[in-house]
């Protein structure tokens, strides 16, 4: 059942990503900024969290899931350090992503041959 939540939630997040790559002139570097602060906002209003508690990974590896994970980092960060963990928290909390993210990106350029269109 754990994967089926994950599974829904996850394509009801990639489903509104679609239409609003149809629907709309967005690009898609604007869509996905929009997940993200969207994510941000929806923590702020405590609204994501109980969508991870339901669906898990269908809601942590999407974009709005690293909005979500921003959000999480600052406020911890604000509580254990005062304003400068306004600065640092974000960062701080999806260092590990965004390593993985530079790191693998980093092997599939030194394993593939981009060609331009």
């Amino acid at each position: 059942m754990e994967y089926l939540k994950a599974f829904a939630v996850g394509g009801i997040i990639c489903l509104i990503g679609q239409l609003l790559i149809d629907r709309t002139k967005l690009t898609p570097a604007r869509i996905l900024v929009g997940f993200v602060v969207a994510g941000v906002i929806l923590s702020a209003f405590g609204l994501y969290q109980p969508i991870v508690d339901f669906a898990g990974a269908g809601a942590t590896v999407p974009l709005s899931g690293f909005g979500h994970l921003i959000a999480k980092g600052v406020r911890s960060a604000v509580a254990e350090d005062g304003l400068i963990g306004a600065l640092s928290g974000g960062l701080c909390a999806s260092a590990a992503g965004i390593t993985a993210s530079v790191f693998f990106g980093l092997i599939a350029a030194l394993l593939f041959n981009p060609k331009d269109k």
